[in-house]
């Protein structure tokens, strides 16, 4: 069960990879459209504003798309077997469940609590998915309606059925399938998904009031499930479900991007709901902090190549956002060091919450000036300057907490071992390592077996071999 947890996990991550590209070149578009920033040439109507508004067109294709993209991509990581086929039958199924759920509210709208009648824009719970109005399932929707034609892909798509129905193999048996079950699921979703809608109010409510415990809390599990694979399945409801906004706090937090610039505002009262993207402060303040430690740690002999493993490392943390290496090696090294690590980076996140920060920092700094500084510093420099302040203050904390750890209990961090290469591990490294420790337990646990089966064994034949004595001389056997 793990193992296919961490699979739809590593799936997931297949659509957003699209998503980060897209984000950053649509958030330089907005800059080069905002005057604050370019002058009297990014005014609405000149001929510059509307060559960026081209561009801008073109890249809000993914986002304003998401939900065809996840039933179309997410099916990829899953099958088995014909994955450019089951991309075709997803979408196929996916489209047919919206259709269904369309008619349905179009005919029984007042049955299921849903006014059918109303535009479908945001906060009436309802969308415009591929030109269909239907109900504003979100990714969820279409991760179900995915994860339900995997399923039959898998079991239907080399079935065999009689030959006079021979032109139904394959893909059109599978899509068959889909669409029968799609009408279930279509029904399904409009008793309930109205009841979640409401609800989503409650939650938003909830998780924004929770204040710097709720930040703690969803930072903390975002690290700790990093080795899993499953930090995905925790942040991605949040950037691009309707968990805190309809549309996710990604695609609202660059749709109002020119608003948010031009207001002087703080950015926690603008938006509240983009607390829940701090998490990647690790990856500008963390990184340098362990680089530094690791380095200082090292032996002196050492000191040269580990500074050429950990300077490159820190650097594609702080620019690509790119923080693998390091936190696998120490994770590789010391589990404890990680907690430690998770906590602290919980704690990074919480105290920028607490001094205002709000937006999209979940990358490297190529994200954060898109995103963030660049369009926004006119209006919000003074939050940007004491985010530096305190981010550079945890770097120090960082170092401190982990050169003490190291040094205290002589953890074996690259150019400290005794033997072996001078090395960063990656994830794959982790990996292999905690499926050498199974083997070695279950080898450890069938040696216990046999020598278990080796003494019942004994005693069965020592009962027996009494047993047959009783029989042929009962006064020896009650001697005895």
């Amino acid at each position: 069960m793990k193992d296919k947890i961490q699979k739809f996990g590593g799936a997931m991550f297949t659509p957003v990879m699209l998503l980060s590209f897209s984000g950053i070149i649509l958030a330089i578009t907005i800059i080069f459209q905002n005057p604050i920033i370019m002058g009297p040439i990014a005014e609405e109507g000149t001929v510059w504003f509307k060559i960026w508004d081209i561009v801008s067109a073109g890249m809000w294709t993914v986002f304003n798309n998401l939900e065809l993209l996840f039933a179309i991509a997410l099916p990829i990581g899953l099958a088995k077997k014909s994955l450019a086929r089951i991309s075709m039958e997803s979408f196929v199924v996916y489209m047919s469940f919206n259709y269904f759920v369309g008619a349905i509210l179009e005919n029984f709208g007042g049955f299921f609590g849903v006014d059918f009648s109303v535009e479908p824009e945001t906060g009436s719970g309802l969308k415009l998915i591929g030109g269909i109005k239907t109900l504003d399932t979100g990714i969820i929707g279409a991760i179900v309606i995915a994860l339900m034609v995997v399923y039959l892909h898998d079991h239907f798509f080399d079935k065999k059925i009689p030959d006079w129905l021979a032109m139904f193999n394959g893909s059109s048996l599978v899509v068959f399938l889909g669409m029968m079950a799609a009408i279930v699921v279509a029904l399904i979703f409009c008793f309930i998904w109205p009841v979640f809608q409401r609800g989503m109010g409650n939650i938003q409510t909830f998780f924004v009031g929770s204040g710097g415990f709720g930040i703690w809390c969803y930072s903390l599990l975002e690290r700790l499930l990093l080795p899993t694979g499953l930090h995905h399945l925790l942040t991605q409801p949040f950037s691009y479900g309707p968990v805190v906004v309809n549309e996710g706090i990604t695609t609202y937090w660059l749709d109002h991007l020119v608003e948010f610039s031009q207001s002087a505002k703080p950015l926690a009262e603008l938006f509240p709901g983009a607390a829940f993207k701090l998490y990647g402060h690790n990856k500008i303040f963390a990184a340098p902090g362990v680089a530094a430690a690791l380095y200082f740690t090292a032996k002196p002999e050492n000191k040269k190549k580990t500074g050429a493993l950990v300077i490159p490392a820190a650097i594609a943390a702080v620019v690509g956002g790119i923080t693998e290496p390091l936190e696998f090696t120490f994770l590789f090294v010391s589990p404890p060091l990680y907690a430690v690590y998770a906590v602290l980076c919980a704690s990074l996140s919480t105290a920028q919450y607490a001094i205002g920060i709000r937006g999209d920092f979940t990358s490297g700094l190529i994200t954060w000036l898109a995103k963030n500084w660049i369009p926004l510093w006119h209006n919000h420099y003074n939050e940007y300057i004491k985010q530096i302040i305190v981010g550079l203050i945890f770097t120090l904390i960082f170092f401190v907490v982990f050169y003490f750890l190291i040094v205290k209990f002589d953890i074996k961090t690259p150019g400290r071992q005794l033997v072996g290469n001078t090395k960063l591990y990656t994830k794959k490294d982790y990996k292999q390592k905690k499926n050498e420790e199974k083997i070695e337990k279950d080898g450890k646990e069938n040696e216990f077996q046999i020598k278990a089966q080796a003494f019942l064994e004994g005693i069965r034949w020592q009962r027996k071999y009494r047993k047959c004595n009783k029989l042929r001389d009962p006064f020896t056997y009650f001697c005895c």
